[in-house]
């Protein structure tokens, strides 16, 4: 046992004069990409902020000041396949952390056996058996038996052993400590891609939220657009029984609301579907979730978010930190290849007992230990490990150019947020006047109309437009409600200024 503990004082030792030992391999530096240089982003009118004086608001669904799709997001998030199967993906790239921080440290094994062999050995000529005895005892602990009178005899032993062994690889060149910071940075790239994955699903469940309340608001609009049409059936019938307007009149107006009426299943059917689309996101049977009451707010808040720089993208958005997390990932796995030009210094030691007798393996007397010290460094191997180290670097270039791609589009997702949103403003300005001076049309010709004044041809005109202007408002407001949802996706979720924190904290 002494012999363990001396050459575990050694391999301590080793291990400390060969901890300092130096990394091979290029430093890891971020690339700089178009979001360094842009001082701002071009459609925003609010003053650039820097990325200190605003912090992250993780609940950002919660700004839309709906209890319902509150409670939809967090349903989801709870019973969603794809985040499920996400966080398998984290548990994963955790365990391959794991396993490579076990490699840095030093294998330790213990075994016992009992071993039975029997051999022949050829003597020329026969004779009787042969037996081996125990020198203080005098006992047979063994024979020898020749065969059949001939010149052999074969011999049984029995082996009884237990040991304890210690391996440890000394990572002077940094080849360990290169693949263990690599599996790092591809655990940190995976919880980023999982809170990706989160906002996503997220905005996935608030655009079904906005989806059902459109279909739904557009249906009720249908219905209603059926009932006036009715109405002005019923008064172009009753005009025609006075024989005050011909046939013609009459047929328009069927015509006119079996239009409307035909409007119903289209709108019904989308209805549908964006109830599925839900169902399926809260993992449940499509069709199986009940109506969602209609509380969403015409329009979302609409206050001004705080969009930063376009470098703060570069920590706010996790896709785009997973892709830094990749390209480290792979700077560090140029390292660990470069690493294996070098000799690998291996220490192994290994104390135990053997005998034939059970009992004796307990004894100190009947102990074998050993020591290896190897160290072993590739001379040919047919250039593999050179062309490994050119297709580490190129995998490098693929992901950094990957990591400018991504930081592109997160760019070019805030700038179609921001311009959607502006330009959906000032449309739905316009809107809202057509659909005002639409409706007082449509009831100025049904008044003129009764008394005589406009043909039916009018009042059809003018209820068409208003029905176009009413449900074209609809969904210009479901519009802004997503490109609200899009504009904090594209941002990396919420983000609110310390001020106002601050100012929230002294108030309360």
């Amino acid at each position: 046992m002494r012999a363990v503990l001396r050459w575990g004082e050694v391999l301590c030792v080793v291990s400390l004069l060969f901890l300092a030992g130096c990394l091979v391999g290029p430093d890891y530096e971020r690339p700089e990409t178009v979001a360094d240089t842009a001082e701002r982003f071009v459609n925003t009118d609010a003053p650039p902020q820097d990325i200190n004086d605003v912090e992250p608001a993780n609940r950002w669904w919660e700004r839309f000041g709906d209890s319902v799709t509150a409670d939809l997001v967090v349903e989801t998030l709870k019973s969603n396949n794809d985040l499920k199967a996400s966080a398998a993906r984290v548990f994963q790239a955790q365990a391959v952390l794991a396993e490579s921080r076990g490699r840095l440290l030093p294998d330790v094994s213990y075994g016992i056996d009992r071993r039975r062999g029997k051999n022949y050995i050829d003597l020329g000529d026969g004779g009787g058996p042969i037996f081996i005895r125990d020198v203080n005892s005098g006992e047979p602990v063994s024979f020898i038996e020749p065969f059949g009178g001939g010149g052999g005899f074969s011999s049984l032993t029995t082996t009884w052993s237990q040991n304890i062994s210690i391996s440890y690889m000394v990572d002077f060149w940094g080849k360990l400590r290169r693949a263990r910071r690599a599996a790092r940075e591809d655990m940190l790239a995976a919880e980023a891609n999982q809170q990706a994955m989160v906002n996503s699903i997220v905005a996935t469940a608030i655009q079904a939220r906005i989806d059902i309340a459109i279909a739904q608001r557009r249906l009720a609009l249908a219905k209603a657009n059926t009932e006036s049409r009715e109405r002005t059936f019923e008064i172009t019938e009753r005009r025609y029984r006075g024989g005050l307007v011909g046939p013609v009149d009459v047929r328009l107006t069927q015509a006119s609301v079996a239009a409307a009426r035909a409007q119903e299943p289209s709108i019904e059917l989308s209805l549908t579907r964006a109830r599925h689309a839900l169902d399926v996101l809260l993992g449940r049977q499509p069709g199986s979730t009940a109506n969602l009451p209609e509380t969403l707010p015409d329009l979302p808040d609409l206050t001004a978010v705080p969009v930063g720089v376009p470098a703060a993208l570069l920590d706010q958005r996790p896709d785009v930190r997973a892709a830094e997390y990749s390209l480290r990932a792979g700077n560090e796995r140029i390292g660990a290849t470069m690493a294996q030009l070098y000799p690998d210094l291996t220490l192994t030691g290994s104390y135990g007992t053997s005998s034939s007798e059970w009992d004796d393996i307990w004894d100190r007397d009947f102990e074998v230990y050993s020591a290896i010290t190897g160290l072993a460094a590739p001379i040919w191997k047919g250039g593999q490990i050179r062309a490994q180290i050119r297709s580490a670097k190129a995998r490098y270039a693929e992901l950094a150019a990957n990591y400018a791609g991504v930081v592109l589009k997160a760019m070019q997702e805030v700038e179609d947020a921001l311009a959607s949103e502006r330009l959906l403003r000032e449309q739905l300005k316009h809107v809202q006047l057509q659909f005002q001076e639409s409706q007082a049309a449509e009831e100025l010709s049904r008044r003129r109309y009764e008394r005589g004044v406009e043909s039916i041809l009018t009042v059809l005109e003018s209820e068409r437009n208003r029905r176009i202007a009413e449900e074209q408002l609809t969904i210009l407001k479901g519009q802004l409600w997503a490109t609200r949802v899009s504009l904090h996706l594209a941002l990396g979720g919420d983000w609110i200024s310390k001020e106002t924190t601050e100012t929230k904290m002294v108030k309360k």
